[in-house]
């Protein structure tokens, strides 16, 4: 018995000595972000790996191989953005592509600053790969030169343009709209040049105000890393990307650019609270789940607003579940249940649940599409308009604007979309594609980590996009070459040869002349 023990032990000692050790920078203060680099480190662990985990949620109860580094100063730097989340459907796309980049020079500083960070930085750990969250945050890739590993991009919204650049992925500006533009593929001639102009605000814009000062950023913090900032953020080796083809729309990308969309859904569903169950389950006419996301905070609506939806959730004949953060909620109707905290994909899956009212961030959408629930969209800000035009172009959903939204266009939207049922139908499609995957979407995002680790960065996945430009990546140089040789051939030459024959012409004429003159 003890031999067995023995023998035992050391298989155990040998498997868990095979595992990987990884960092992961989660620098965002938004839970949804890192709900999602969240289930990503919980499945690398439970495949066997160790990993450190930088974030400003440290977890409660400990888990074996899973080590927290708690870096509370980006709250404090990042707590104002949250905060005036509700302001930015005030705010033009431009003007809040700038304010997404102040932000992210903030959020980036911040984390550097931390006094439990830069510890960490000292502590001289190894580690066989950094996996780094792409949220404007490009000088903290250096992590991976500073520890000498490859770099992996943990993208846990949509494929922004400074997050395509890691990777060289192609976005043909003619049939994929940049995901803060309420655009699907099949965009007319006034969308494609909104779309264009758009991409190029944001281009210039990259180059000459956000990458300057994360580069600054970059020197200052990594002043013992020798690559260039420019050349270090476009070598990753591999870009994992919340996104599935089933939930928006085919699109090209680079091989080490990989859609895993939906990794936070274990499909292990747990029981309800025994009141919300019995709410929900004693709704004569089926429930309505609303929820604007763990970031928006319902209640700092002003209350005018507030009266609105109320007046719009009691005149129907479902009951609703609403997350709202205040225990007081003066006119609340009789079938209106408020909390500061639901388990949300446990509602979702409950066959009662009719509709999901919701902000349209990127992890409530694909939970709505797994559990087949049609949605109303109220999008505040960044990739939410994208998502819901999605889901209203597409048939399962309906998007309103939240700044003229009243009690009667609520209220109808919620009738219509609880009375037709072509808007489940669709969503039933979309979510049996979705969910028919080769591999759940965490096996897949562990098997591609596993594989960059394994081949030591993968060189050969990186295409020679991620060396070029954007102006070679684009031929821009090639195009003005030959448009400067159709311009001297179809304007310089026809002149030149013009003035040449006339200048034979003249001189033809004036031999003439004279021959006439002398007879």
């Amino acid at each position: 018995m003890r031999t067995f023990t023995l023998i035992l032990g050391l298989l155990c000692s040998l498997g868990y000595s095979s595992g990987y050790n990884y960092l992961m920078v989660l620098n965002s203060a938004g839970r949804s972000h890192f709900n999602v680099g969240h289930a990503l480190a919980k499945g690398l662990v439970k495949a066997g790996h160790t990993i450190t985990v930088v974030s400003v949620f440290p977890q409660k109860k400990p888990i074996p191989g899973y080590t927290d580094v708690s870096v509370p100063n980006v709250i404090e730097v990042m707590g104002g953005d949250i905060g005036a989340l509700w302001a930015s459907i005030q705010k033009t796309y431009t003007q809040n592509l700038i304010d997404h980049y102040q932000m992210g020079f903030r959020i980036t500083r911040g984390l550097f600053e931390d006094s439990n960070f830069q510890d960490f930085l000292k502590s001289n750990q190894s580690f066989d790969a950094i996996i780094c969250e792409t949220f404007y945050n490009d000088a903290h890739y250096g992590l991976a030169e500073h520890f000498n590993a490859p770099l992996i991009g943990l993208a846990t919204g949509g494929g922004l343009t400074f997050i395509t650049d890691m990777v060289g992925s192609p976005a043909p500006a003619s049939f994929v709209p940049h995901i803060m533009l309420p655009f699907n593929d099949h965009m007319s001639l006034y969308e494609r040049l909104l779309n264009v102009a758009f991409l190029g605000y944001e281009r210039v814009l990259l180059d000459y105000y956000f990458l300057p000062t994360q580069e600054k950023l970059y020197k200052e913090f990594f002043p013992g890393n020798k690559r260039c900032f420019y050349k270090m953020r476009r070598n990753a080796s591999l870009v994992l990307i919340n996104q599935h083809v089933s939930l928006s729309f085919p699109r090209p990308h680079s091989p080490n650019m990989i859609e895993v969309g939906g990794m936070h859904i274990d499909g292990k569903w747990n029981p309800l609270p025994e009141k919300i169950e019995r709410f929900i389950n004693e709704s004569e006419h089926g429930a309505i789940y609303f929820s604007m996301g763990s970031n928006l905070k319902t209640k700092d609506l002003p209350p005018s607003k507030v009266q609105e939806i109320l007046k719009a959730l009691g005149g129907l004949k479902q009951r609703v579940l609403w997350k709202f953060e205040l225990d007081n909620l003066p006119n609340k109707p009789e079938n209106v249940y408020i909390s500061d905290w639901f388990p949300q994909t446990d509602i979702l899956a409950h066959p009662k649940i009719m509709a999901f009212v919701t902000h349209g961030g990127m992890l409530s959408t694909t939970e709505s599409i797994y559990h087949a629930k049609p949605v109303i969209g109220l999008p505040i800000f960044s990739d939410q308009f994208f998502n819901m035009a999605h889901a209203e172009q597409n048939g399962y959903g309906i998007m309103l604007d939240f700044k003229t939204l009243n009690a009667v266009e609520f209220r109808k939207a919620i009738e219509r979309i609880t009375s037709e049922p072509s808007y489940t139908k669709v969503v039933q499609g979309i979510s049996f594609r979705y969910r028919d995957q080769q591999q759940t979407p965490i096996e897949n995002a562990i098997y591609w980590v596993e594989h960059v680790t394994r081949h030591q960065g993968a060189a050969y996945l990186k295409s020679a996009a991620q060396r070029l430009n954007w102006w070679q990546y684009h031929n821009v140089d090639v195009l003005l070459i030959i448009f400067v040789v159709m311009v001297l051939l179809l304007i310089v030459l026809p002149i030149t040869i013009y003035k040449l024959l006339k200048k034979l012409l003249l001189k033809g004429e004036r031999t003439q002349s004279t021959k006439v003159k002398r007879n």
